[in-house]
Order: C-alpha cells, then sequence, then structure tokens
C-alpha cells in the first residue's frame, strides 16, 4: 500500500514547506503532492478577500524544487489547473521534470474552479461547460504529445500543435502517468476513462471519502470505461484523505471542524477507526492514499502519522 501527503503551502514559510519535504524523504512515503493555487482560494469570488494577503507558493515551482531535494518520493500536484497554462507547455514542463527526477512525477490537472483567481490575474473565467470541453481536449492534446515518438499536428477547438514533439521525451514508460482531477460523473469521469491513467477522489471537495462514495464512482468509472473500450484495470484509484487521528476533546473538536467542510466520510478518530476505514478501502481497491490536514513543517505530526497509521499497513 502506498501513503503520501498532500504539503499545504498556504499561510506557510518554505521552511516549513522544505521541513515537511525532508521529513517525507526520511520516512516510509511514497509521494509528496501539492495544490495548483496562486493565492489562498479561500476567499469568494469577489468579497472576503481578507485571506489574499498570506503567503502562497506556486505549485509547480514546489514540485520542481522539491525534486532537487529527494531522491525516492514520487512528485505531482492535486490537481493542476487546466485553465493556468498552456497543455502542450504544460506537456513540455512535465517531461522535462520528469527527466530531471528521474521518472518520478505524475501529472495531475483538472477543469480548475477558482473563479476569483482567474479574475484576479486577468484570466477569463469560462462556464463550466467550457472548462469541462477545454479539460478534456486538453488531456487529449497532453496523451498524444506523451505517446507519439514524433511531431504531431493537432487541431481542436480550443488547442492546437503545429509539428509538435516531445524531446526530450517521457521518463517513464510508456509515459508521465496522468492523474484526472474531480469525480464528476458525466464529464470527468469520462475524460478520465478516455485518456487518464489515475483516478482520485478528493477528501477536500465536500463529499467524504467513504467506502460507499467511492464505490460508487468506480461504478461509474466502469461504466465509461466499457464506452470507451478501455480496461478500467488500467486506471490506478487513489484517494486524497483529509485526516484527524485522535479521540482526546481536541482532536475530537478537530474532527468536528473538519467534516463540516470536508463530509461525514472523512477519515477522523482513533488511531483504530481510521486503520480500519483505510483497510476497508484497501479491500475496496485503492492503490494509494494522500493525506491532507497534516501541518506544515510538523515534524513530530508526520512522525506520529507514520508510526500510528502508515505502520499499520507495512
Amino acid at each position: 500500500m502506498k501513503f503520501g501527503i498532500q504539503v499545504n503551502v498556504y499561510g506557510v514559510t518554505w521552511d516549513e514547506i522544505a521541513r515537511s519535504i525532508n521529513a517525507m524523504e526520511a520516512g516510509p512515503w511514497h509521494s509528496l503532492w501539492f495544490a495548483d493555487h496562486f493565492f489562498p482560494p479561500w476567499g469568494g469570488p469577489k468579497g472576503q478577500r481578507e485571506s489574499e494577503h498570506r503567503p502562497a507558493f506556486e505549485g509547480y515551482t514546489m514540485a520542481a524544487v522539491a525534486a532537487g531535494m529527494t531522491s525516492k518520493l514520487r512528485l505531482g500536484h492535486l490537481v493542476l489547473g487546466n485553465t493556468y497554462r498552456n497543455p502542450a507547455l504544460l506537456a513540455k514542463m512535465a517531461t522535462s521534470l520528469d527527466q530531471a527526477s528521474k521518472g518520478r512525477f505524475t501529472l495531475s490537472l483538472g477543469a480548475a474552479w477558482c473563479e476569483r483567481e482567474h479574475y484576479g490575474f486577468g484570466w477569463k473565467f469560462p462556464t463550466m461547460r467550457e472548462r469541462s470541453d477545454r479539460f478534456e481536449e486538453a488531456c487529449k492534446l497532453i496523451r498524444t504529445l506523451f505517446t507519439t515518438e514524433g511531431p504531431i499536428d493537432f487541431r481542436g477547438r480550443y488547442y492546437w500543435a503545429d509539428q509538435l514533439q516531445m524531446s526530450p521525451g517521457c521518463y517513464q514508460k510508456p509515459h508521465i502517468p496522468i492523474l484526472v482531477g474531480g469525480t464528476g460523473e458525466r464529464r470527468t469521469l469520462r475524460t478520465l476513462a478516455k485518456y487518464g491513467d489515475v483516478m482520485n477522489l478528493d477528501g477536500w471537495a465536500g463529499q467524504g471519502v467513504s467506502l460507499e462514495i467511492f464505490r460508487h464512482k468506480v461504478e461509474v468509472l466502469e461504466r465509461h470505461c466499457e464506452r470507451a473500450g478501455r480496461d478500467p484495470a488500467e486506471i490506478r484509484r487513489t484517494i486524497l484523505m483529509p485526516i484527524v487521528v485522535g479521540d482526546d476533546a481536541a482532536a475530537q473538536e478537530e474532527a468536528t471542524s473538519l467534516m463540516k467542510r470536508t463530509g461525514e466520510g472523512t477519515m477522523v478518530g482513533s488511531r483504530q477507526q481510521v486503520v480500519d476505514g483505510i483497510g476497508a478501502l484497501i479491500d475496496e481497491g485503492v492503490d494509494e492514499i494522500m493525506f491532507g490536514n497534516i501541518p506544515t513543517g510538523n515534524v513530530e505530526e508526520i512522525q506520529r502519522i507514520e508510526q500510528e497509521i502508515v505502520a499499520a499497513f507495512d
């Protein structure tokens, strides 16, 4: 079983981020993940912007820096926003980082959602339908670039490429894995079935990460795979899991607050409750869990989760 951590890059210092990276590299962790926002995405679209003056480190830069600090951790994002970067350029960035890290990069991409962030940086914020269309087209283009040895021509509605070739290409074979962010049942899981390699159930999305929710999303994905002529076994299943471990009063208060944001399926409770919950998800086919809600820079908490949770699955 594989475990990772989503290291928070908002409202923290670089030294705190570095402490988390170094602690994970020294521990039993498999993967390190960053988010992709340019200021803390907690304010509303046009108001409640008090959080925007707080520090926010750019996620792709953090992954590149982390690649130079580590030798075993896999690296990725949960997830990059498609509207923030041209997908052909992103493919070039991905193959460069994959080569530099000797095959430790996963390209994770979502349709993007933060309206305020687009306006703040002067970008167009398309409708949900257009963002979904752009996202599917971007995944098609990126997968084509990853899997084609020679130059390609690509003509889409939103993106195009003229005799474009990735050189160097992917270090990993057959190619860099593509994690499709989100589990929207009509569009996102269809895009995953057609162009993705990794499914991720996002525990911050407000629906929780219960066994029932996971099982339902997998069933929907399998139906899309059947229509797309894809073997669903080719797609790894992962979960971003906000976590609180403990049964004292402080832990219970934190757990209550967290579940108001994330849904009842979030993994909170005593060590045994969390271990049992994770075990049930593993039995259902989850290949990797990325923990969220571990304070950035808190080495003692990282090590506590290693000892109380990760060690139970050695």
